[in-house]
């Protein structure tokens, strides 16, 4: 499956008349994002292990206010899947390309997960760039705490994949052709309600999974965090962000640490925590957290 727009399921009804997959070419790749709307530009950063496809409920409400542009970063879904290049800096660098070739030099950016580590690297590197940022159930390597190895059990249960994932090469040899057990349990186990994402997303998250390539960036996002964490370590001492920004973390997963965490970053912090939900926002609660972005970006 390429995972374009015009290749995936379950899509909400009329999505394909207003978004269409676009590929953009950057100095160093090719990335894949899947853009529509109408309005000033709004960049969707997706999480780990997911891809654009992770907004699909969202992008429909945003788009009616906003040009929308919901990328796979580099390693993920459509866009290209090289050796090198997954720090969170290298990542927003690709993004504000990303950005340049579609015509838009200031945005606004809302990221979860991953996406949140990226979108303070790109808020924080090209400051002329970003106008808000929003940042969702995610922790700032090198500026967070690091919790103890032996954790209570539930933190450990939620947690355990940041060290499985930085291993060298053994956890690409034990996941490979296994692939719906180690991921498929990632999204059984992080949220509020079992059954809350269908089985057939899974199912699509699962199967690009199964290309090596982005098996092995998978992993790479994670075998860089030192990295990332130097970088964010930089920047804070460069001075905190002073655009507006939202914090928003699940009931049942982070809760109040995305506030927490962007506040040792930025001047201008609103926290919120949505109830009853677990850690993929986008899809456990995507009215919520579509009400949440639209109320602080407009």
């Amino acid at each position: 499956m390429p995972f374009t727009v015009t290749d995936v399921p379950d899509l909400p009804a009329g999505f394909t008349d207003t978004f269409t997959s676009h590929t953009v070419q950057t100095s160093e790749l090719t990335l894949h994002a899947v853009v529509g709307g109408d309005g000033p530009p709004l960049l969707l950063l997706p999480g780990w292990p997911q891809f654009w496809y992770s907004w699909r409920l969202v992008m429909p409400a945003l788009a009616e206010h906003f040009t929308v542009i919901a990328p796979d970063l580099r390693g993920m879904g459509a866009s290209d899947k090289p050796a090198t290049g997954y720090d969170a800096a290298t990542l927003a660098d690709d993004m504000t390309e990303l950005m340049t070739e579609l015509g838009h030099e200031r945005f606004a950016v809302v990221g979860y997960d991953l996406g949140m580590l990226v979108g303070y690297a790109l808020a924080a590197s090209h400051r002329d760039r970003v106008t808000r940022l929003v940042g969702a159930e995610s922790i700032l390597p090198g500026l967070s705490p690091s919790p103890p190895l032996m954790s209570d059990p539930a933190t450990n249960e939620f947690l355990w994949h940041f060290a499985f994932n930085r291993l060298a090469d053994i956890n690409e040899r034990m996941v490979a052709g296994r692939e719906e057990i180690y991921f498929g349990h990632q999204f059984a186990t992080k949220t509020a309600r079992p059954g809350a994402i269908p089985q057939q997303a899974i199912d699509v998250y699962v199967d690009q999974l199964r290309d090596p390539a982005a098996l092995r960036a998978s992993f790479e996002y994670y075998r860089t965090l030192e990295t990332s964490a130097e970088h964010a370590l930089r920047w804070r001492d460069e001075g905190p962000l002073t655009i507006p920004v939202l914090a928003i973390g699940g009931q049942h997963s982070t809760g109040t640490m995305p506030e927490e965490t962007l506040r040792l970053v930025a001047t201008d912090v609103t926290g919120l925590v949505i109830p009853d939900a677990g850690h993929f926002l986008p899809e456990e609660a995507p009215q919520e957290l579509s009400t949440a972005v639209l109320d602080f970006l407009r």
